[in-house]
């Protein structure tokens, strides 16, 4: 096992190493309206229900959207998508139809109203499950009520958000299944 030497580092860099889980498109849908944006900072809660919790900026045009709604589709964008991901993340629903601009297909869901993204690799319907902590902290927390995955790849190359606008991709997948006694 290797060691390396550590350094002092800014604690406000530390979501460099720690950004969660691959990068994001979360699509909503309000008042006839639908909405795209990238987000990054996610992690699942719990296996039965399906809850995922998602930190979405209360200055986030799709916020108040998926408030008001109480549902989302949390879209996998893999990396052929990277620069269309890049850019939906760095501009405004509430100027810009994000599905026009980056030539994106909004697909209808079948529980929820918010449109999945065809491009994307999978495509999880969500309804708010817990909006307890949504005034102090943005912090919504979503059941998955219906999931949509393609078949190929089986594990695709997903990119994970570093910061300072750099991303990650997905690297080889290692089995140790021999390891755990119980797979999830």
């Amino acid at each position: 096992m290797t060691r390396s030497e550590k350094r002092d580092f800014p604690v406000e860099e530390a979501r460099h190493f720690l950004e969660p889980g691959p990068v994001v498109l979360i699509s909503s849908h309000c008042d006839g309206a639908s909405n795209i944006m990238t987000l990054g900072w996610h992690s699942i809660l719990a296996f039965a229900p399906s809850l995922v919790n998602c930190m979405i900026s209360s200055g986030n045009h799709s916020f108040e959207m998926i408030r008001r709604t109480g549902e989302c589709v949390i879209n996998l964008p893999t990396l052929d998508l990277a620069d269309i991901v890049s850019k939906v993340g760095n501009c405004t629903g509430s100027e810009v139809d994000k599905f026009a601009e980056f030539g994106l297909t909004a697909k209808p869901a079948e529980i929820v109203y918010a449109p999945l993204i065809d491009e994307c690799h999978a495509c999880f319907e969500c309804r708010v499950y817990d909006d307890a902590m949504v005034n102090n902290y943005n912090y919504f927390i979503f059941e998955i009520v219906k999931a949509h995955v393609a078949g190929d790849p089986e594990h695709p190359k997903t990119i994970h958000y570093m910061g300072d606008g750099k991303f990650m991709v997905a690297g080889d997948v290692i089995d140790r299944k021999e390891f755990f006694t119980k797979v999830n």
